[in-house]
């Protein structure tokens, strides 16, 4: 069977481009804290509630930025307030593979229906607890914002590992869009090679 490189183009323009408010234009005054809080699977609460609108989720998830102090924000042009994120504020639940090998091409999709193309873009990075070395994988969303990569879609991403020369060690890890994501780098710390 004949493998054939995925056309990455012809793949990010199958992307959805909903158009997103201009937030990290927007530079209101703080407005103070909201008892709102994302916890580590990607569920909304808002006064120890969940949140069960899909839509009022897709809404505020629309208006969310992390600052450089990296406090999350929900942000309009005329107020911004601060909400506590357990992790990450989105989830991945949903993984493409187009293509195989260096040629391969990955696509996330997350709880609040982003969809981004793994790349140089959007670099898909590995934390490793100290304590109990467990991997927390994520991928970049937009801004300063990322989703964690659920555990089955963590299970299909080491599927798809392959083993690359990383600062002159051997180093597991997946191919998009031209990039080499290590699970790890050679020391234990996250990296990205391209």
């Amino acid at each position: 069977m004949l493998d054939m490189m995925p056309d990455i183009q012809a793949i990010a323009a199958q992307l959805p481009k909903g158009k997103l408010p201009p937030v990290e234009t927007w530079q209101p005054d703080f407005s103070g804290a909201l008892d709102m809080r994302i916890d580590r699977d990607g569920t909304w609460h808002y006064q120890g509630s969940p949140i069960k609108r899909p839509a009022m989720v897709k809404l505020f998830a629309s208006i969310l930025r992390r600052d450089a102090d990296q406090t999350y924000y929900l942000v309009t042009p005329v107020e911004k307030f601060s909400i506590t994120v357990d992790d990450a504020p989105f989830q991945a639940v949903a993984m493409t593979v187009h293509g195989s090998g260096r040629e391969q091409v990955l696509t996330f999709r997350s709880n609040v229906d982003d969809e981004v193309m793994a790349g140089p873009e959007h670099a898909i990075r590995m934390e490793i607890d100290p304590e109990t070395e467990e991997p927390s994988p994520y991928v970049h969303i937009r801004g300063r914002l990322e989703a964690l990569i659920s555990r089955a879609i963590f299970y299909d991403l080491v599927d798809l590992a392959v083993e690359e020369t990383v600062d002159g060690g051997s180093q597991l890890g997946v191919w998009s869009a031209g990039v080499f994501f290590p699970f790890a780098s050679p020391d234990g710390a996250s990296g990205v090679i391209s």
